[in-house]
């Protein structure tokens, strides 16, 4: 108990790190509505965001370790409330694809920070709570962030400078904190290429798991307003998916746990294809049937990272988890970057169901993909164990790699 206290102050900032830079997305995609933005404008402000994302995960551990835990936690945390503060600013959307570059290297530049502090701090002992509270923690930011849309004004010099505000606040309980920082942990190597060697399918799984998931987050909003949700309606139909996502966390992993990943992986794609199907067909049923569809949409996509990450930990030895982590975390923010704009472009010209046919067709394919691989290869002998992974940053491999005993190679 002692040591959760002690990693309040990382928690809080996580919750606010969180309302600020999850109520940025779908507020720029309400805010270009109300400005006159093209779908396509829209979602390349989400793709940009990934940019971002990308970047900061690569780069956040070298800053980390040439100036210190703290200093880089707020270089990052500035970068991002300038970002947000600039918006209003400067109407124009390649102005504002900039600031969304600078809103995601803030969020995976500080969860990277956060994640080396925790790392640090934690024992194989007190690992498992320690993560499991965390978890809940960075859900719930999540949960909170969609909701806050229902009363933030589109296009508002207000709506921008409270979510700034909300980022500059993550500065204060990590900074006032008197637990000393850790010693800097040494970067990880990006190697995609392991990833892909250790598993494909995996590969191809967290691939997919961005188009649902980074489609979805930062271009839902465009849809709802299709359907004929108002903005806070909005907010309950994001809500819903990040609810559906979090339910299907335990039972998904029961059951990854109990049968082969590779089936978990395939029906999980096939139920979140009816899923879209059905999504669609709700389109004209009524506020609580779009709203229904969202929380079953996230309960079948959610999870599918978890579990191909956990696949592909199946085939890596200890030595390894940390660059797998972050090679997973290069094919979901390479899905990320393209999904969101390709998303938009298909809205603009076939309409808002286009968007989960888009994903439906990704799912499709993952699931061929995974029926080629299970001729390809048996299933692994001994597994690790599953744990539901953020995707946050390069470094949460670490937080969980101990929690994970296999030694497998691929055959």
């Amino acid at each position: 108990m002692r040591l959760l206290i002690s990693f309040a102050a990382l928690f809080l900032s996580v919750i606010l790190l969180q309302l600020s830079s999850g109520g940025v997305g779908p507020l720029d995609v309400l805010s270009g509505l109300e400005l006159g933005f093209s779908r396509q404008e829209i979602g390349m402000l989400g793709s940009a965001h990934f940019v971002g994302f990308f970047i900061g995960c690569w780069w956040s551990p070298r800053l980390m370790g040439s100036v210190g835990h703290s200093r880089a936690f707020a270089a990052f945390t500035a970068t991002g409330a300038i970002g947000l503060m600039a918006h209003m600013m400067i109407l124009d959307p390649y102005a504002w694809a900039l600031m969304r570059v600078a809103s995601g290297l803030c969020i995976a530049g500080c969860y990277t920070v956060i994640e080396a502090w925790l790392q640090a701090k934690v024992t194989n002992e007190t690992r498992g709570r320690t993560m499991g509270v965390y978890r809940v923690v960075d859900m719930s930011g999540s949960l909170a962030a969609q909701m806050i849309i229902g009363i933030l004004a589109p296009a508002s010099y207000v709506s921008y400078n409270l979510l700034a505000i909300g980022c500059c606040a993550a500065l204060l309980p990590l900074t006032l904190s008197k637990v000393k920082q850790p010693e800097t942990p040494a970067s990880p190597r990006l190697r995609p290429r392991l990833a892909w060697e250790r598993s494909p399918l995996a590969a191809a799984g967290v691939v997919v798991a961005a188009v649902s998931s980074a489609s979805f987050r930062m271009v839902g909003p465009i849809y709802g307003q299709e359907v004929g949700l108002t903005a806070g309606q909005i907010a309950w139909f994001l809500s819903a998916f990040v609810l559906g996502g979090a339910l299907a966390q335990f039972p998904v992993g029961w059951l990854a746990d109990k049968y082969d990943r590779r089936w978990v992986l395939i029906w999980l794609s096939v139920a979140a294809i009816f899923s879209a199907i059905i999504t669609v067909a709700a389109a004209g049923t009524g506020t609580i049937g779009v709203m229904l569809c969202a929380g079953l949409f996230g309960l079948t996509t959610f999870p599918i990272f978890s579990v191909a990450s956990a696949h592909a930990h199946d085939f890596a030895s200890n030595e390894e988890r940390v660059e797998l982590s972050a090679a997973l975390m290069f094919f979901f923010a390479s899905g990320a970057i393209f999904a969101p704009y390709l998303a938009s472009v298909l809205i603009e010209n076939y309409g808002p169901g286009a968007l989960f046919i888009m994903i439906s067709v990704s799912h499709a394919v993952l699931v061929v993909f995974g029926l080629i691989r299970m001729r390809k290869r048996a299933a692994p002998k001994e597994r690790t164990q599953f744990v539901s992974t953020p995707r946050t940053s390069f470094l949460v491999g670490r937080l969980f790699g101990r929690n994970r005993n296999g030694n497998n190679r691929p055959d």
